[in-house]
């Protein structure tokens, strides 16, 4: 008797390389999925001043804030944008 090894079919084997390709991009992705998730929500977002003093009255509606400034948009369609590091106003902006 012969007992040679039974060899795959081609097509059989260009499936399973694609499979096992698939296996490997996929696991890849999720990977750069959970890394960035893991970088993005370790991040600082700029602190919070503990006070706003809003002029004549107003009623804060929203908060906004960039690197070295943040916005406050009032009741009376006005937003109002301070300096971070001292807290003055820096410019007032009449929302039409």
């Amino acid at each position: 008797m012969d007992e040679s090894p039974e060899t795959e079919p081609a097509q059989v084997r260009a499936l399973r390389r694609l499979v096992t390709a698939l296996t490997l991009t996929m696991i890849a992705g999720v990977v750069v999925v959970a890394t960035a998730l893991v970088i993005r929500l370790g991040a600082t977002a700029p602190a919070l001043p503990d006070s706003i003093a809003l002029p004549g009255g107003a009623r804060a509606v929203a908060f906004t804030q960039g690197p070295d400034w943040y916005a406050v948009t009032t009741d009376d369609d006005r937003i109002l944008i301070f300096d971070r590091a001292t807290g003055e106003m820096r410019q007032e902006i009449a929302v039409e």
